[in-house]
Parts: structure tokens; C-alpha cells; sequence
């Protein structure tokens, strides 16, 4: 009897042989089937923290996000409701439960967020594994795992906020970017008429006629849903003026620096206004202009590195989105938990590259997303009537979205625009001898 050799298995223990298909998890790699099982683990307990009923999230789609399905469903945006402050596209997300009407409207909701992560874990998997169970060259599951790990430290409130599919949209269009930038502009555009920021993933778009192709499609595809929603919908454009009463909202940056300035004797207080926690009393209006004007600095900056970068590579789009939304993150007056579900998703596709210049500001925005649940829930009651240990965990968060920021800029300079890094990334030229094909 001849012994037969075994058969030869790529490292994550795929026969280099078989056939890799979506539709049979016998053929997946073992990272994929890993990766599958931790997933399912993990949203049930999403799924179980929301279903409870007793969490914030889930009084917030029953009462507020239902209040909105109904005014929207007889052809009406929430004109002068101060809690309305979303671009017209946001009513896609309100209305879509409707399609489910053996479903409560939670239930309904909390379903198709459920269904938005799924496709978003595939398509991180899909971008990173080749159909014979291998990695495709230059790529990482690192950013399915950051996917994976990340959304369940933020507890139920990823299935109880609409930003799942804005930022599921922001994702499939730097994705798609490389490739189809005219379709990946395109859902940029749907995405910024959702929730605004994710106009800002084109910004990476290499020059020459990609950039065209982007920048152009996301516009189309911006004044297109621009114009059903406001043939359909009366108020449409209320959104445009909806911001214009924000204050210093208490998770954000400059309400770090009321927090400290209340324990040092401020005399502000933390009141419900215009839809969100708020400080009021004195000085809070110079806070809140001087966040209006680093958010201005920041994207001159944005405009700046546009201008200089010279070197692109494949993670550049990826980088550039995730350092500008960092950058229009942490300058704005408010800060909201959910905003940290942005952040996991942009990191999550520069991990998708090994070449990525944001590798070590994944692990910050990991760091402040585990802060952000200390927060949110856990010391939020807390930080309204104020205290050090509350004020402490605020500063701490934003201190780490601060840094992540920041270096997430410097390290984008240095990859495109630094002389230094491209006499480092110069090729070696070899001494030995020279062969001859």
C-alpha cells in the first residue's frame, strides 16, 4: 500500500484544494469560522441587553425614533421638533421598520440593525480572505476582528441608533472606492444625506479621474435623494437651520472643560436644551465658538493635506476618512456615544490593509470606546449632578479621542506629504551580484 502525501493547507487550515464558498461554513478558514462564532456569541447579547426593554436605547426607538415614524408616514418631517436635527435621508432609517409590520416597531428596528452588522462582518471577512481560504496580498483580518470586538463593548446601544447603517454605508463606499469609485461616491452621497459625516470618506480619493468619478457621484447621488425626499416630504430642508441652537453638549470636548471648571467653582449647570444635556451659564458660548472654530481649523488643515499629499497608496482613502471624521469628531459640540460606532467602522476598514499608517490609532479608538461604556451607561446620571469620578472617566475618554486625533493626523502627513517617510519607503537596491533571465 503507497502512503498518499497529505493534502497541503494554507495557515488558517484550508485545503489549498477545496473550493471556498460563502454558502457552505464547512469550506470556510478557520479564522472565518472563528470569527463567525465569537459574532453570533456576542449579538445575542446585544440582542438580549436591548430586548430587556429597561435599557435607555430601547425607550429611545419606542418612544422618540416611533413618534418619528409616525409623523413621517403621513408625509411630514418633524418641523420644529428640536430633536429633529437630521439631514431629510435620516427618514429612510425611521420608516424602514414599516416593512416589517408583523414586528413591533422595536423589534423591527433592533432586527435590521442586527442584519446591517452581519453584512458588514462578511464584507470585512470577504475583503480580507481569498475564496481558497487564504489572505489576499496586502490585506488583514485585523479589521474584522476590530468589527467583531469593538461593537459589543458599546453593550445594546449599536441596536438602538440608527448610525449601524450610515456608518455600514460610509464603509461599503471607501470599499468600493479603489475600484468603483463612481458607486462608492454614490453611497458617500446617501450616506452624507443620512447623517451628514460621511461625505467626508471621499476626501482620500486618489487624484486624477478617480477623484472626479467620486467626488461627482457622491454629489448626484446626494441632490437625487435630496429631491424624492422633498417631492415626498414636506419640510425637507429644515435640517439646514435645525443646528444653528446647539450648545456645549456634556460629553463633548469643551464639556470636558466645563466639567473641570464646575468642580473649580463654576456656577454652570447641566440642563435638557435643544434635544440634548447641555451646559448653561457663562462662558458657554465662548466654548461653544471656539469648538466652531477648530472645527474650521480642522478642515483647513483636511484642505491643506489634500493639497500636499504627493504619495497614495492603498490604505491612504481608508486613512484620510478615518482622520477627518476623528478630526470633525472630537472639534464639535457634541459628542454622543453612538459616534463612537463611526470610528470603530473607519478603523476597522484601515485594518483591512496592512499598510495602513492608523494601525496603533485603532488601539486608541479601541481604548476610548471601552471608556465611552464607562460613561455611558455607567457614570451618566453621575456627570449631570456632577463629581470628580465622573469628570474624571469624561476627560479620560475625550483625552483619548484627543490623542487618536492627533496622531491620526501626524501619522496621515507623514505617510503622503513627509519627505521623510519617502526616503524610508525608497526601494533597496541589492549589492549582489546582478542575473541576467
Amino acid at each position: 500500500m503507497v502512503a498518499q502525501a497529505p493534502t497541503p493547507v494554507t495557515q488558517w487550515g484550508m485545503p489549498l484544494g477545496g473550493p471556498f464558498r460563502w454558502t457552505r461554513p464547512t469550506t470556510w478558514p478557520r479564522e472565518a469560522l472563528a470569527l463567525a462564532g465569537y459574532w453570533i456569541a456576542s449579538r445575542l447579547v446585544m440582542i438580549g441587553m436591548l430586548r430587556s426593554g429597561k435599557a435607555e436605547q430601547a425607550i429611545e426607538v419606542h418612544r422618540t425614533y416611533y413618534h418619528w415614524f409616525l409623523v413621517l408616514s403621513d408625509g411630514h418631517f418633524p418641523v420644529g421638533d428640536v430633536t429633529w436635527q437630521y439631514p431629510p435621508g435620516a427618514a429612510l432609517a425611521m420608516l424602514a421598520p414599516g416593512l416589517l409590520p408583523f414586528l413591533t416597531y422595536l423589534q423591527a428596528f433592533a432586527l435590521l440593525m442586527l442584519l446591517t452588522d452581519a453584512v458588514t462582518q462578511a464584507a470585512l471577512v470577504r475583503v480580507s480572505l481569498r475564496r481558497n481560504g487564504g489572505v489576499h496580498r496586502g490585506r488583514s483580518t485585523a479589521g474584522a476582528w476590530m468589527w467583531a470586538l469593538s461593537l459589543p463593548l458599546l453593550l445594546g446601544l449599536p441596536y438602538g441608533r440608527y448610525d449601524l447603517p450610515v456608518t455600514a454605508l460610509a464603509m461599503a463606499a471607501l470599499l468600493l472606492m479603489p475600484s468603483r469609485p463612481r458607486a462608492g461616491g454614490a453611497l458617500a452621497g446617501i450616506g452624507a444625506m443620512v447623517k451628514v459625516w460621511p461625505a467626508l470618506v471621499v476626501l482620500g480619493a486618489p487624484r486624477g479621474k478617480g477623484t472626479r468619478q467620486a467626488w461627482t457621484g457622491m454629489c448626484l447621488s446626494a441632490a437625487a435623494l435630496l429631491l424624492v425626499m422633498a417631492t415626498l416630504f414636506d419640510g425637507a430642508m429644515d435640517f439646514l437651520t435645525a443646528q444653528r441652537g446647539r450648545g456645549v453638549e456634556i460629553e463633548s470636548l469643551g464639556g470636558s472643560v466645563l466639567h473641570v471648571a464646575r468642580e473649580l467653582g463654576w456656577p454652570g449647570e447641566v440642563e435638557m436644551h435643544y434635544g440634548s444635556l447641555e451646559f448653561l451659564g457663562p462662558h458657554v458660548d465662548l466654548v461653544a465658538r471656539v469648538s466652531l472654530v477648530l472645527t474650521a481649523l480642522a478642515f483647513g488643515w483636511l484642505l491643506l493635506w489634500r493639497f500636499r499629499a504627493r504619495r497614495w497608496n492603498p490604505a491612504l482613502p481608508y486613512d484620510a476618512a478615518l482622520t477627518a471624521v476623528l478630526l470633525f469628531t472630537v472639534t464639535s459640540r457634541v459628542i454622543s456615544p453612538q459616534y463612537l460606532i463611526w470610528l470603530i467602522g473607519l478603523a476597522a476598514v484601515c485594518l483591512t490593509v496592512r499598510g495602513s499608517s492608523q494601525r496603533p490609532v485603532a488601539v486608541v479608538i479601541l481604548l476610548a470606546v471601552g471608556v465611552t461604556t464607562v460613561d455611558y451607561p455607567l457614570f451618566f446620571d453621575a456627570m449631570i449632578k456632577g463629581g470628580w469620578q465622573p469628570t474624571l472617566v469624561i476627560v479620560a475618554r475625550n483625552g483619548l479621542l484627543l490623542v487618536a486625533s492627533l496622531w491620526s493626523a501626524a501619522r496621515l502627513w507623514r505617510a503622503s506629504v513627509s519627505p521623510v517617510a519617502a526616503l524610508q519607503e525608497a526601494p533597496r537596491v541589492s549589492r549582489g551580484p546582478i542575473r541576467v533571465a
